[in-house]
């Protein structure tokens, strides 16, 4: 699938309790999300190694990071 940088990150297919713990660190769109770090992801209570595996495809679908979770320069 295709997203883009303002995809909501509810849109992705992560699991309920993902999408809540983004939301409650601020993370609304792929675009908000991409500057964060794989630690400060994982840190994040409800957000799992599966969670991590599909937003890092769905950023490097948005063109916000390079498929093995680099992020892309402005």
């Amino acid at each position: 699938m295709k997203y883009h940088a303002f995809t909501p990150l509810a849109d992705i297919g992560l699991a309920a309790p993902a999408v809540r713990a983004l939301n409650g660190a601020g993370y609304q769109t792929l675009k908000e999300v991409a500057n964060a770090s794989e630690a400060e992801l994982a840190s994040l209570h409800g957000f799992g190694p599966n969670g991590q595996k599909r937003l890092l495809q769905a950023l490097a679908d948005a063109g916000l990071r390079d498929s093995v979770g680099t992020k892309l320069t402005d």
